[in-house]
């Protein structure tokens, strides 16, 4: 079997993997195996074949990785629709308790249920919005 196939399925194996692990560690292991595989195609020795995958790889790992890890952490800039309103104010229109209320959210009002089912919050308060599922907003005292 020619050296430049076995590189070629050190490449795929380690892509495969890669798609497990989730750490683009062995992605960038890959791409230095495929490069290598190149080498090997066109002729060149086993020693330069190891010294271009280890020169390769270390490239991709000391420069490229960490980008892109950088790329992937990054939080999400703006939150959208219903997502943004979570975290926010809200003012109680009507008691609000496990099974129902009102609650006014930047002008709008809303249907609410309270976070904690035993709690019991009277018109007037100020809660915070924990989450929205559908058109109820859960909403939990600030106080």
């Amino acid at each position: 079997m020619d050296l430049w196939l076995l590189w070629l399925i050190v490449a795929a194996v380690l892509a495969v993997a890669e798609i497990f692990t989730l750490t683009a560690a062995l992605g960038m292991l890959g791409v230095a195996a495929l490069v290598t595989a190149v080498g090997a195609a066109i002729g060149l020795p086993l020693p330069f074949q190891l010294l271009v995958f280890a020169v390769v790889a270390t490239i991709t790992l000391l420069f490229v990785r960490p980008l892109a890890v950088r790329h992937v952490l990054q939080p999400q800039a703006a939150r959208f629709g219903i997502d943004a309103l979570v975290g926010r104010a809200a003012y109680v229109v009507s008691e609000v308790s496990g099974l129902g209320g009102r609650v006014r959210i930047d002008g709008e009002e809303w249907t609410a249920r309270a976070y904690d089912e035993t709690l019991v919050i009277p018109p007037g308060k100020t809660v915070d919005v924990v989450e929205i599922s559908g058109t109820t907003a859960f909403v939990y005292p600030r106080d």
